[in-house]
């Protein structure tokens, strides 16, 4: 390996670091904004209720009835 070989560093990763290195609060940010929409707890009882009021969807949505 040369002296003069530098690691290979995309485009892409240099700009999320520069980003990091602006804005340090940035991941705490993006934690806390997943934890209102993904990280919730699911209530088994409200999504079993859900799928059993579902009613079964025809196959061909625009037939109103047998023919």
């Amino acid at each position: 390996m040369p002296l003069f070989w530098k690691p290979y560093k995309s485009d892409v990763t240099a700009f999320i670091e520069s980003l990091k290195a602006k804005k340090p609060t940035l991941e705490s940010e993006q934690r806390a904004g997943r934890a209102l929409l993904w990280d919730q707890r699911v209530d088994r009882d409200a999504q079993a209720d859900d799928a059993d009021s579902r009613v079964p969807q025809q196959p061909y949505v625009y037939q109103t009835g047998p023919k």
